[in-house]
């Protein structure tokens, strides 16, 4: 008799991320799967090593990021299951935030779970949340750090995450909240990170899945409270406005959020390639010091004979590349720099974040620092 039917689909999800792992690896450096498509469902069926034998010690090592939530319980016992299988080695970290009491005492009952499992090694990475972007981007930018270091630490090929097709729909919902076009719709990539790091196996099975495998195996799991707290805004997306959503247009609406995020990707993968293409063509100086600051120039009249969508993404490249933080960097400051190629009446300079300033000279649009 075979396994129960959840814990049989996120095997075979993991058993699916784990050959592309085994192939990049294989290839390095110049093999890495691609960050837009989801595995493919033939790349299940031949992953190479000995099944069934334990992995040499030189094996590449994948971890889990595990939080003692279902979905990443149910993530870390897949990989114990398959990556021995497959010929690697398995281990777990989980991240203590510090944003509640006693989540040390958690994270080493996580950390005793991921042991009980068979991964090895394992780790508790205690992290100090700041307070840049809100308390949810923070408590992300400490995690990723983390797990970013112990990546590094341990020499691993790869990070799972636990992410539910179902966390991609929210995601895709709060981006549309934001209005923050097609990039931000396109919610989690398969794969991401420096490399190709992080793998996210689960993005095709709902949240019900993954709690179902983890009552199937007899996994004890960690609600944690504020993925139920109002004053988290995804929290609120997750109780209150995808029921909403559901009850006034019927169920699959987290499919659909979900089929949109890959479309959308598809579309913004598309576009930015274009985008890196017309600005070899338009940059007329490349960023270059000049007195202490950085500067990009760029041609307007090849500007403005792109289509909005990619114009737009070579002046936020450029702003970027002249010194501007992506993440303090919005449409808004966008559309106004457009407005020096499209609707140029002799307007003043356009101040942006990081100190950057834009400015048209003649046919040139120059950006710079300072």
């Amino acid at each position: 008799m075979g396994p129960h039917p959840a814990v049989a689909a996120i095997r075979l999800a993991v058993r699916r991320v784990l050959h592309d792992i085994l192939v990049a690896h294989s290839a390095a450096p110049s093999a890495a799967s691609s960050p837009s498509a989801p595995p493919s469902p033939s790349s299940a069926s031949a992953a190479p090593g000995p099944r069934g034998s334990a992995p040499r010690d030189d094996a590449p090592l994948v971890l889990a990021a595990c939080s003692g939530g279902a979905d990443s319980m149910a993530l870390a016992s897949a990989l114990a299951f398959e990556a021995p299988r497959a010929g690697l080695r398995a281990g777990g970290v989980t991240v203590d935030h510090g944003l509640q009491q006693g989540s040390d005492a958690r994270a080493a009952e996580v950390t005793d779970r991921m042991r009980a499992l068979g991964l090895a090694p394992v780790e508790a990475i205690g992290v100090s949340v700041g307070r840049s972007g809100g308390p949810e981007a923070a408590a992300r930018d400490a995690r990723y750090t983390a797990l970013d270091a112990a990546a590094e630490r341990h020499g691993a090929a790869a990070v799972l995450l636990g992410h539910t097709r179902d966390d991609q729909a929210e995601t895709v919902l709060l981006g549309l909240a934001r209005g923050s076009g097609t990039r931000s719709l396109s919610g989690m990539a398969w794969v991401s990170g420096t490399g190709g790091r992080y793998r996210r196996p689960f993005l095709q099975l709902d949240r019900h899945t993954v709690r179902e495998a983890c009552l199937a195996q007899s996994l004890p799991v960690w609600d944690d409270p504020h993925n139920v707290d109002p004053s988290y805004t995804r929290s609120r997306v997750r109780h209150e406005a995808l029921p909403i959503l559901e009850k006034a247009l019927g169920k699959g609406v987290v499919e659909a959020l979900a089929r949109t995020a890959q479309l959308s990707r598809d579309d913004a993968d598309a576009l930015d390639a274009w985008a890196a293409r017309a600005e070899a063509d338009v940059m007329t100086t490349a960023p270059a010091a000049a007195g202490g600051a950085q500067a990009v120039h760029l041609d307007t009249l090849g500007l403005h004979g792109l289509p909005t969508a990619v114009r737009r993404r070579v002046l936020r490249r450029a702003a970027i590349a002249a010194g501007a933080p992506a993440g303090s960097l919005f449409a808004r400051h966008i559309e106004e720099v457009d407005r020096l190629i499209t609707g140029w009446r002799g307007q003043r300079a356009i101040n942006l974040p990081g100190r950057v300033e834009v400015r048209r000279e003649g046919g040139r649009l120059v950006i710079r620092q300072g």
